[in-house]
């Protein structure tokens, strides 16, 4: 996967996080919701919803599909694929991005209840000779939280131009080959860490690639197999798998595109990546973010860790760096990341991106509201949340209110 996407922030912004809602096509009873909830959202409003997912010119999309729900309540709906004209399935499959992250982060977490791996041990001990010896201790709780100080993958490679990206799209990299490619470039200076490990907090895709070979190194199995056999299948989540090398995509599914130097449209549905590469439906992200806040993945001390948010010595939330993932004081716990609402709420969740795709799934706690989309992007800059995140949001939080143009 090109280090572009790699590399690009999540959406992270509270403008861009209960995004997704798109054409609504009603409610129906929904029976996981959480016990206990407590927090007020205003009804869902389908026509709301509608007339703030339609594509327009300037929002960057293609279409999208989501569902949005709320105890008692869900609804499902998507657009219209506009290069193709045609409705995009409710259930249409995605590439989930750094989604993937909040997997891999549950079967870390997993491991440490098992006493198969300690948090507080470093990677040096685990995987002895994988980082240059300018690296100080990064422990496997580090990696998780965001606070390794380690470079980002590629870091230093030269950008790639869209007509690139687009023409190596197939290629796949293992865990291997982005770790030593990143650390030890062998047509760069090698790149040394940020920041000393716990001191700060910056987003970062390489710790999480080595969480990936970690997984692999303690259990003996694949990424794959460990994701699979630990939460899609106790899940039932039949819609999502980890396609490693293989780029066909399942039907039916949400067509990614993006536009080319020529200013053309390419579909670039078919992807390569890494092992962590994962795809996706809604129902089944829903299904999955459920079952985590629920408690049903992980034991209550490692439940924990995913809303642990870093603290320095006073108490007090470490800095954020380098980014806009959070309003510079960190904001992810283990995998997670945190969005305040002007409500006084806070979403918990992971936005995602790969070539063509733009995603979210978050819920409040008490899972008094859930959202998981995907919109397909036709633009390679991921930085910055889209207009149709922010009409969604807005869609969401004030249904009463005209969603702006």
């Amino acid at each position: 996967m090109n280090p572009l996407v790699r590399r690009a922030a999540a959406l992270g912004l509270a403008c861009s996080v209960l995004t997704g809602v798109t054409v609504v096509s009603g409610a129906q009873a929904f029976a996981e919701a959480g016990p206990g909830t407590t927090t007020a959202f205003p009804p869902l409003n389908p026509a709301a919803l509608e007339a703030a997912i339609q594509t327009r010119p300037g929002d960057g999309a293609a279409g999208a599909v989501v569902r949005v729900a709320e105890p008692g309540r869900l609804w499902t709906g998507s657009t219209v694929d506009s290069q193709t004209g045609r409705k995009i399935p409710e259930n249409a499959h995605f590439h989930a991005g750094s989604i993937s992250k909040v997997f891999e982060t549950t079967v870390i977490l997993q491991l440490a209840a098992e006493g198969r791996l300690d948090l507080d041990q470093t990677v040096q001990h685990y995987l002895p000779g994988l980082l240059p010896d300018t690296f100080a201790p990064v422990t496997v709780r580090e990696l998780v939280d965001y606070t390794s100080g380690l470079p980002d993958v590629d870091e230093g490679k030269p950008a790639d131009g869209v007509d690139d990206t687009i023409a190596d799209r197939y290629s796949y990299r293992t865990f291997d080959e982005v770790i030593q490619d990143t650390l030890r470039p062998a047509d760069r200076p090698w790149p040394g860490p940020h920041f000393d490990p716990g001191t700060k907090q910056e987003y970062n895709s390489l710790a999480f690639r080595i969480g990936g070979k970690l997984i692999e190194q303690i259990t003996g199995d694949s990424f794959r197999d460990e994701i699979t056999g630990r939460i899609l299948e106790p899940l039932h989540l039949d819609q999502t798998s980890v396609p490693e090398d293989d780029p066909e995509m399942p039907r039916p599914y949400l067509h990614g595109y993006m536009t080319d130097s020529q200013g053309d449209a390419v579909d670039v549905s078919e992807q390569g990546g890494t092992p962590s590469n994962m795809i996706s439906t809604t129902a089944d992200l829903d299904h999955f973010i459920t079952a985590l806040l629920q408690g049903r993945l992980l034991p209550a001390a490692q439940q924990n860790e995913l809303f642990a948010v870093p603290k320095d010595t006073e108490g007090k939330p470490v800095p954020f760096v380098g980014g806009t993932s959070c309003d510079k004081v960190a904001c992810f716990g283990a995998g997670l990341m945190s969005t305040p609402l002007p409500n006084g709420t806070v979403l918990w969740g992971k936005t995602g991106h790969d070539d063509g795709y733009a995603n979210g799934m978050f819920a409040t706690r008490d899972l008094s509201i859930r959202a998981v989309y995907s919109i397909s992007n036709l633009s390679p800059d991921f930085s910055a949340p889209s207009p149709l995140s922010n009409r969604l949001l807005g869609a969401v939080l004030n249904p009463s209110a005209p969603q702006g143009h």
